[in-house]
């Protein structure tokens, strides 16, 4: 007989296993809940503040290869400013406008979806 400790959505179970080799039927019980310590919620990381300005969005899923701006920096329209990799292909985000960056929502190696905000141009 071997037990476990078993967690199933979140609630923890005592369970003993039994080996059956010469055919004979399994004794079944109920399981027994573990006793736990109640978890406390982690802190939320605080999101980076969103700028003034207007909105460079993902156009499609993928992972931040490489920002190429910093907040302050002054950038024309058209000029690359991060690269987004998506289904094995570099992706150029470029600044929609000729204006100064006011935020960068996001770092190397973070995962985008399409619409979520990059960055704000102002």
């Amino acid at each position: 007989m071997k037990r476990f400790n078993v967690t199933v959505n979140g609630k923890s179970y005592d369970v003993a296993v039994e080996e059956i080799t010469d055919g004979s039927a399994p004794v079944i019980t109920a399981p027994a809940p573990a006793p736990s310590a109640p978890a406390k919620p982690a802190p939320a990381p605080s999101a980076p503040a969103k700028g003034e300005g207007e909105s460079v969005s993902a156009p499609m899923s993928g992972t931040i290869l490489d920002v190429k701006a910093n907040v302050g920096d002054t950038v024309s329209k058209g000029q690359v400013i991060m690269v987004l990799e998506a289904m094995k292909m570099e992706n150029d985000i470029v600044s929609p406008c000729d204006g100064k960056i006011t935020s960068i929502l996001v770092k190397k190696g973070d995962t985008v979806n399409p619409s979520d905000t990059l960055a704000t141009v102002q």
